[in-house]
């Protein structure tokens, strides 16, 4: 039967055969492919009742721009573990460090009450990240190895290359807000005790430039 429903849908629906596995490869961005995300947004109601047999569930910001699909099992209120479809991506250390990081200074961005897009270097990112380096690592590594986190974040979606950069070549990012769907504001309140746990890790592990 539901076979058949999923065959129904998609012949009342055409669009569902170009917006599922769109959403199968990841984040659907409004400003990276505006016909995909209107066409999501005109069966999005289709789309979830399609997606809800495999499992999962539609992630939607109208507001800013992106969607994605979630596995139900990650829910918050969930109490069944149906099939993971979507690939949970495993983060290095310092990767998931850095998005943290970034998640805080767009929540402070915020409350300055900023209505532009927040954008960061590489060196401000290095700057983020430089308390967690223990004494005595190369300085040219690490500034090297926090562009290539940046990089990994950019590919997982978190962060968007700007063209041309800042004056002097420096690679700028704007930080998307699709990390407020990930990080969200509890684990926020939490950051302050965790970074004790990030230091003893670096300390105990090798810093940032060592992944």
């Amino acid at each position: 039967m539901d076979g058949i429903r999923d065959q129904d849908s998609a012949a009342q629906h055409p669009s569902l055969s170009r917006v599922v596995p769109r959403l199968l490869r990841g984040v659907l961005y409004r400003d990276d492919d505006g016909r995909a995300w209107q066409e999501l947004v005109d069966v999005q109601a289709a789309v979830r009742d399609y997606v809800s047999i495999m499992g999962l569930e539609l992630r939607l910001d109208e507001a800013e721009g992106y969607a994605f699909l979630q596995s139900r099992s990650e829910a918050p209120d969930a109490t069944d573990s149906p099939p993971r479809l979507v690939a949970r991506r495993q983060l290095s250390f310092p990767v998931s460090l850095l998005l943290a990081l970034l998640r805080k200074k767009l929540a402070e961005f915020d409350a300055g009450g900023n209505d532009s897009k927040l954008v960061v270097t590489t060196g401000d990112a290095a700057e983020m990240m430089r308390v967690f380096m223990p004494a005595g690592s190369n300085e040219a590594r690490f500034v090297d190895n926090i562009g290539a986190h940046l990089n990994k974040a950019s590919e997982l979606g978190f962060v968007r290359k700007i063209r041309g950069g800042r004056p002097g070549g420096e690679q700028a990012y704007e930080v998307r807000r699709i990390l407020q769907a990930f990080i969200n504001a509890q684990w926020l309140t939490e950051f302050n005790e965790r970074l004790a746990e990030y230091r003893h890790h670096l300390g105990g592990n090798g810093g940032p430039d060592d992944e």
